[in-house]
């Protein structure tokens, strides 16, 4: 049945939206694909370029171990099928920054075949996002148009650098969606160490594919797997931000809309987005495969991996995302949201897990999730960078279960923390901010005030509820020390209710 909730209403009824993206992902390695160029951000132009990589004559590709180990890697994390033997090939373009006139990829062989991503919804709820394929293949350069009014400047520094092109099968519905998917597919790939997922450097980019159709017509589709249900899809190139997938996907559904409402018909092509103007413009018609004239690449034998090796890599994986949050939940207690908002950064969830030893774990994880990623926020800080320490958090939150100081004055001791101050224990004593738990100098206050407000003291026999108004009261007239159960013990005692 069709989720309404994906619809968009156009003024000749209701559109699905289909969506497939194809996430280029900057393998985490030190050298380049098939060259020993180190790899890095901020070197100067051309500073990191072989003989290889600016495709001198002679010059013969050497495959790089530890790419491919990162990639087989990767296909075990995402549940894939490793293919023992996959060939590269040669695709064939034209393109300024790329000095070979061919880019070394993989085609009808990859390293990589199917697997699956299990994403969240924001209430949630799952879906899966199938994987059709990922392969290996070298990035080209990059040209600089700014740099004078009339020439292109080309800098190779990434030609060669080893990217994994992950592709998924058309299974996301909604810009919202896409974006879940790229988040999940980036976490995954931190965990695992093999992409940095730094979208802003563009390690990690995505190319959307966009069609429409009507309702109805993508439960034909997954029923027979026949693409012909679907309609015309556009790729929007290089988008390397949540928020830019879901504007660009946003408006291109929209214009392929408003075009077919028009009697028009959508070209397959690919087309960029403008993020200052919220809209995506032709790049070029698209080319068909055959024009790639891919073949096997002459220079590189077959890759055949043993699998042993294989086993030896899936033997040492991490704790990947989805069975993280599952331990949290059962170890510590947590709920199914706050663990989620934990394992999103796997360094979050290191801090957490750390300054949980021995503590209240709900506590701590409101901690780490609000007051201190809220001040990290604020900071432009990671939380590797946090000058607050899981071992600070644990000693703050003991303060609270020892009933030292309460949830409100924590926050003050936070704020003093933040601001250098000192350690938790320390800035309660400095302060004299321990909470008053004293029951005989507490119920001198309480009595005073029942017996200077007896109006209010009969209304809270008939409304129960109306207790808060003499627990402000005693909070206020102690500085907001008093320990907010003996305050209600205290009035309900006094007050015979």
């Amino acid at each position: 049945m069709t989720d309404t909730s994906k619809l968009i209403t156009g003024r000749t009824g209701q559109w699905e939206v289909v969506l497939g993206l194809e996430v280029h992902a900057q393998v985490a390695s030190n050298a380049k694909l098939f060259s020993g160029a180190a790899v890095g951000f901020g070197a100067g132009p051309n500073q990191q370029v072989s003989l290889v990589d600016a495709a001198m004559p002679g010059m013969l590709p050497v495959i790089n171990r530890h790419c491919v180990e990162q990639a087989v890697k990767t296909g075990l994390g995402l549940e894939a099928k490793i293919n023992l033997k996959s060939h590269f090939d040669r695709k064939n373009y034209f393109y300024p920054d790329l000095p070979q006139g061919y880019q070394i990829s993989q085609f009808k062989d990859p390293i990589v075949g199917e697997g699956v991503v299990i994403v969240e919804h924001d209430d949630g709820s799952t879906f899966n996002v199938r994987i059709e394929r990922l392969h290996l293949e070298q990035d080209a350069g990059k040209s600089l148009h700014d740099q004078d009014p009339n020439s292109t400047y080309v800098d190779l520094n990434r030609a060669g650098t080893a990217l994994m092109e992950i592709v998924s099968m058309p299974d996301m519905r909604s810009s919202a969606e896409a974006a879940a998917y790229v988040k999940k597919l980036r976490t995954i790939l931190v965990y695992l160490g093999t992409c940095d997922g730094d979208m802003e450097k563009g390690n990690l980019r995505a190319d959307v594919n966009v069609s429409v159709c009507r309702v109805g017509s993508y439960e034909k589709f997954r029923a027979t797997g026949e693409f012909s249900h679907l309609g015309t899809r556009c790729e929007i190139k290089n988008v390397n931000s949540y928020r830019y997938i879901q504007q660009a996907i946003e408006y291109e559904a929209r214009r392929q809309i408003e075009i077919i409402e028009d009697g028009g018909k959508i070209d397959q092509e690919t087309r960029l987005f403008d993020p200052n103007k919220l809209e995506t413009r032709s790049m070029r018609s698209k080319e068909e495969a055959h024009d790639y004239r891919y073949f096997p690449d002459p220079d590189l034998l077959p890759l055949e991996l043993d699998p042993a090796w294989v086993k030896t890599i899936q033997d040492g994986l991490p704790e990947l995302p989805d069975a993280k949050k599952a331990r949290l939940q059962s170890q510590y207690g947590l709920t199914a949201y706050d663990a989620g908002v934990l394992i999103i950064e796997q360094a979050r969830a290191d801090f957490f897990e750390e300054a949980a030893k021995g503590r209240d774990a709900k506590l701590v994880s409101n901690w780490v999730t609000n007051e201190l990623a809220a001040k990290l926020t604020a900071g432009g800080l990671e939380i590797t960078e946090s000058p607050l320490k899981p071992d600070v958090i644990a000693e703050l939150v003991a303060l609270i279960e020892e009933d030292v100081i309460s949830s409100k004055i924590a926050k003050d001791v936070f704020e003093r923390m933040w601001a250098g101050e000192g350690r938790p224990r320390e800035i309660v004593e400095k302060q004299g901010l321990q909470q008053v738990s004293d029951t005989g100098a507490l119920e001198k206050i309480i009595e005073d005030l029942i017996a200077a407000n007896p109006g209010q003291a009969d209304s809270v026999k008939e409304k129960p509820q109306a207790i808060g108004w003499f627990v402000g009261q005693v909070m206020k007239a102690t500085g907001g020390k008093a320990n907010p159960g003996t305050v209600n013990q205290l009035l309900k005692s006094k007050l015979g209710i």
